[in-house]
């Protein structure tokens, strides 16, 4: 089996080649995107192009011909890329990278990331959705996947390719971007002041595992990956450590632009989440993927914290032995 990963070059796509490495079912991983890996890979081959060279990136791809697809080109905002950039990546690599696969004839599987994001949040929608619920995306993001979940599902019906779509909690980690993680890690956290919303998250080793899993078993549909248990906005900054910052109605958009000169953007499904909160039913991949022992969303938020802190070194002495020249 050929595998492409798009999107390699973040810390999901690069854990996913990883992982395909050491399946002996797996003959060759080819990845793209617009960075290269950050992590040591003994047999995968990677090409740089960005998203928006469409052309570049099918002819790339046609080239591979690629038996299965574990497609991490979509990019959520405030992650790498900001949200409008966010959403053209994704938009342009899932129709050149999918398109030109499936015209190859030789695509027999594709599994993409999604976010619990499509199910929306809002009157009228329930609280913990499974994957039969319907879905209506209230913020950019959740439209983005869907749109991803849409062109992939159309290209494998009418190829007759099975699609599995991950509809991933906020993945989080001690090396993920996550911009929830950012938030969460500010000394003062704005939270909501009349409120305490729960929220799951996905561990990024159950993320990559639940992506090779879907891709190698040839999955067919959504399914809901999250973590076990859920955490509160209010739970998660006392367990930090951090000052919550109670925030009511328009004290919001202070707040957001407060925490996005300190460095932590705070796009609109991730306002979604601080406000009313993201969880969903995540059995049914628990069982179709046989996903043992995956990360409990409350320890995932104590990983979150544990980053080591850094401790300036002093300046050397007279006296001491420059390493480099053997100076005094």
């Amino acid at each position: 089996m050929r595998v492409l990963v798009t999107g390699m070059g973040g810390e999901l796509g690069t854990r996913v080649a990883q992982l395909l490495e050491e399946r002996s079912e797996v003959d060759e991983i080819v990845g793209v995107d617009f960075v290269p890996p950050r992590r040591r890979l003994r047999r995968s081959e990677f090409r740089r192009i960005d998203p928006r060279e469409r052309g570049k990136l099918a002819d790339f791809v046609a080239e591979v011909a690629p038996d299965a697809v574990a497609h991490f080109g979509v990019y959520e905002p405030g992650s790498r890329l900001d949200p409008r950039l966010a959403a053209v990546y994704s938009h342009r690599c899932t129709i050149a990278a999918l398109g030109a696969a499936a015209r190859t004839g030789r695509l027999r599987a594709v599994a993409l990331r999604s976010g619990l994001e499509v199910y929306g949040r809002g009157r009228g929608r329930p609280g913990v959705p499974d994957e039969d619920a319907p879905v209506a995306p209230s913020s950019p993001y959740g439209r983005t996947c869907l749109d991803v979940e849409a062109l992939a599902t159309d290209l494998g019906r009418r190829h007759e390719i099975p699609v599995a779509a991950l509809r991933m909690a906020p993945v989080a980690g001690s090396h993920v971007p996550s911009p929830l993680g950012r938030v969460l890690r500010l000394p003062l956290v704005p939270v909501p002041a009349l409120a305490d919303p729960a929220f799951q998250l996905l561990h990024q080793e159950d993320a990559a595992r639940g992506m090779v899993e879907a891709l190698l078993r040839g999955f067919d549909g959504p399914l809901n990956l999250v973590g076990p248990g859920a955490a509160s906005v209010w739970q998660a900054v006392r367990l930090g450590g951090r000052v919550p910052m109670p925030v009511l109605g328009p004290g919001w958009r202070l707040a957001r632009r407060a925490a996005e000169l300190a460095g932590a953007p705070v796009p609109p499904h991730l306002m979604e989440l601080l406000t009313k909160g993201r969880t969903g039913d995540g059995s049914r991949a628990v069982e179709a993927l046989g996903l043992v022992g995956m990360r409990p969303t409350q320890d995932v938020c104590a990983e979150l914290f544990e980053w080591a802190t850094v401790t300036p070194l002093r300046n050397p002495s007279p006296l001491a032995v420059v390493a480099d020249g053997g100076r005094r």
